[in-house]
């Protein structure tokens, strides 16, 4: 979504998505016994997604398919695949949409979300957290013999050779990449130490070195497109040298992944990347939003914020005050936003466990109990983690609804 003209934050929110906000009773098509009917069914197929019971979890399928789509065009001309960050959605319905989308498989970054990624074939599937205790090595040697196209990480010397013993006991070989760090949260340090680790998975007879995975997570959001430009390519500088040096030494390094969604037009200048760990860009949320892009310094509008949350209207006495259904277990984090869509002077407070606060000096129109908003979340990877399923919305209709299968998998 990709846009030449400036916008700015409240522009946005009054042109982003469906600012209609429905009044409480409203019949979209079916009755109320009809749609108590269907609840108890469990068939909420062709519902308005005004009718859900909030808070409710919902994604524009029209924006999702954009997004996917808009991330394939931009990587084809780069000659970069795409490998999404599967911890962002926790759905395998949205994970094979992606791989039809062109994705070249996904990541997790737990052992507990490789297995339901895996058990729901999803079989192309990377790692990036390194499994160091008994039993999630176990766990991902299990993963591997049922699924040969499971890659997973390692960053430590003892680690690779617990790894290769566990092989060795399933009777297979695993197949490994080296995290090289970029700054201090994990991954092996660039340079020697790093080529010493993948020398030693190359010579263990249980290991099979495919690459490197080198993630800068901090690069993501920083704001400004040219300084976030400069600082992730001089950040990544020792990751392309251990990535010569590793060339060099003869070693396998037909996988070099890195990037994400706020630098997916940065790093496939950087020599060698294959491949981009992508994730927030399939929904956005406020955080992304407010970094600006490369063609608007104020919003980043490359990607369409596809991913609400819906939130009931519940106090409305107090003077220039709403309250809503929609607090910290709904929305997780308070800042920045969350963002109402349709009203560009909200202020929306979600610090309180099961409600919402609005402040606000002017409102595009009046509300009362009962009516809904549309909310565009601070953060939407752990949002996605505080529900169990996803409408999955097109033309304000319920299409279908998705399990979040790996939701609370956070071993």
């Amino acid at each position: 979504m990709r846009s030449a003209a400036k916008m700015s934050r409240r522009n946005f929110l009054m042109t982003s998505g469906a600012a209609t906000v429905w009044a409480s009773g409203t019949a979209h098509g079916y009755t109320a016994a009809e749609m108590r009917v269907k609840a108890a069914g469990g068939d909420l197929t062709g519902v308005s997604k005004w009718d859900l019971d909030t808070p409710a979890l919902c994604v524009d399928l029209d924006k999702l398919e954009q997004n996917i789509a808009t991330m394939r065009k931009s990587l084809a001309v780069v000659k970069v695949a795409s490998r999404p960050h599967a911890k962002t959605h926790k759905c395998p319905a949205i994970a094979k949409l992606q791989l039809a989308g062109g994705s070249i498989g996904i990541c997790t970054a737990k052992i507990s979300e490789a297995e339901v990624f895996s058990a729901n074939g999803v079989e192309p599937i990377l790692m990036t957290t390194s499994n160091v205790t008994p039993n999630k090595i176990r766990r991902a040697m299990a993963i591997r013999k049922a699924n040969r196209q499971f890659i997973q990480a390692v960053d430590y010397p003892q680690n690779a050779l617990d790894l290769n013993d566990a092989a060795k006991e399933a009777g297979i070989s695993a197949d490994i990449v080296i995290d090289v760090a970029v700054g201090t949260r994990s991954g092996v340090p660039a340079g020697d130490q790093a080529v010493a680790l993948a020398k030693l998975v190359d010579k263990l007879p249980y290991l099979k070195l495919r690459g490197v995975i080198s993630y800068d997570g901090s690069a993501q959001h920083i704001k400004g497109f040219k300084n976030r430009l400069d600082q992730t390519l001089k950040r990544f500088e020792p990751s392309i040298e251990t990535l010569e040096k590793m060339q060099r030494a003869g070693l396998s390094t037909e996988i070099f992944s890195g990037g994400g969604t706020g630098t997916y037009n940065i790093l496939p200048k950087a020599p060698g990347v294959t491949d981009l760990q992508v994730g927030s860009y399939i929904f956005m949320d406020c955080q992304y939003l407010e970094i600006g892009g490369e063609s608007n310094d104020e919003v980043y509008t490359d990607f369409a914020p596809s991913l609400t949350v819906l939130a009931t209207v519940l106090n409305t006495y107090f003077e220039k005050s709403i309250t809503t259904d929609a607090g910290a277990k709904a929305l997780t984090l308070n800042k920045p936003g969350p963002w109402v869509i349709g009203e560009k002077d909200f202020v929306y407070n979600a610090g309180s466990d099961e409600f919402g606060v609005i402040k606000y000096e002017k409102a595009e129109r009046s509300y009362k109990v009962g009516d809904k908003l549309e909310l565009i979340v601070p953060h939407c990877d752990p949002a996605v983690n505080e529900y169990d399923q996803l409408y999955a919305i097109r033309k304000d209709r319920v299409e279908a609804v998705w399990p979040i299968a790996a939701r609370g998998h956070s071993q």
